[in-house]
């Protein structure tokens, strides 16, 4: 091999060597360059990781009071748990006894509302009975007043009737002894006396009063007319003395 082969091949070896040398340089640049990136991606990766357990452990210490105040809300729980069930227990007493009661309310309350409408019914009775009785001593005191009248009336033709037969007395002194002092039964005093007493009287009232048979009343009658002793209507068949 010449020298100048030999010039050429180093030549080739240099220029080789220097690529390969850029080339090296350049991936180590770039090598240090990603290297320098992932140690910053690292460092911020180990400052998050820090962080991250930081907030772990603030979070588990949350967790922790969490888990204890839960556990204290349990036991609170618990024992609100047993004290509605107590409240409820008295709860159920109480409704069986407010409804025990407003049933005996209730009671009560229904007799109440029969004794009124009883009431209401006597009441209405006693009204009724009032007002009867007013009309009652109304009548009352309208027959006492009719009575009275009636007994002022009868007074007064009692009185009339006795000045009557006083006169009639005057008037027929003889007939009048007779009546009065006889002591056997004579028919025709009766008559007279009968007359005297009432003023006037029907002839067949005057049959029944007589103890005599019909026919024999109507004779004897009838001979006192004649005798003019009384007089006889006898369309009205009336008996009165002259």
């Amino acid at each position: 091999m010449s020298a100048e082969e030999i010039l050429a091949q180093i030549e080739q070896f240099e220029t080789a060597f220097d690529t390969y040398n850029q080339k090296m340089l350049s991936g180590m640049k770039e090598f240090s360059e990603k290297l320098s990136s992932i140690w910053k991606n690292i460092k911020i990766l180990k400052d998050e990781n820090a962080t991250l357990v930081e907030t772990i452990k603030d979070q588990d210490a949350h967790l922790e009071t969490l888990r204890t105040e839960s556990e204290s809300l349990d036991k609170k729980i618990q024992e609100l748990k047993t004290t509605k069930e107590g409240l409820t227990s008295k709860c159920t007493e109480y409704t069986t006894e407010l409804e025990r009661l407003t049933s005996k309310q209730k009671e009560p309350e229904f007799q109440l509302t029969n004794l009124t409408s009883k009431l209401s019914e006597v009441n209405d009775r006693i009204k009724s009975r009032e007002s009867e009785k007013t009309q009652l001593d109304q009548k009352k005191v309208e027959n006492s007043q009719l009575e009275e009248q009636k007994k002022k009336e009868f007074e007064q033709k009692q009185v009339e009737l006795e000045k009557k037969i006083g006169i009639l007395k005057q008037q027929n002194f003889f007939t009048s002894f007779v009546i009065e002092n006889s002591d056997q039964d004579i028919f025709e005093v009766d008559i007279i006396a009968t007359i005297l007493e009432k003023g006037k009287c029907n002839m067949n009232e005057m049959k029944k009063q007589l103890d005599l048979t019909p026919i024999m009343a109507v004779r004897t009658i009838k001979q006192l007319a004649v005798q003019g002793i009384i007089e006889l209507n006898e369309d009205t068949n009336e008996i009165a003395l002259p």
